[in-house]
């Protein structure tokens, strides 16, 4: 156990941390599964706008990586243009 405050301080900080940023990749993991099991193309297109910008807000809170969350994007993009 921690013997400082300022160290028992930023366990706490950690774990909020930790918790807030798990909410957010597995909300946005379920996007991306609604996303890939759409077959209308027009609602897929609706959806990519809003989960590439979850991805992309990932990215910039260093929750995963931004080339990933570039290779993310790119395959759904390419996915949505598929659909018919």
């Amino acid at each position: 156990m921690a013997n400082h405050s300022s160290a028992i301080k930023r366990i706490r900080a950690n774990d909020a941390k930790r918790l807030r940023n798990r909410y957010y990749h597995k909300t946005t993991r379920n996007a991306l599964k609604r996303l890939r099991s759409t077959t209308s193309k027009k609602e897929a297109a609706k959806m990519l706008t809003e989960v590439s910008s979850m991805v992309d807000k990932l990215a910039k809170r260093n929750i995963i990586h931004k080339n990933k969350a570039g290779n993310i994007v790119s395959k759904l993009t390419r996915f949505v243009n598929s659909l018919n």
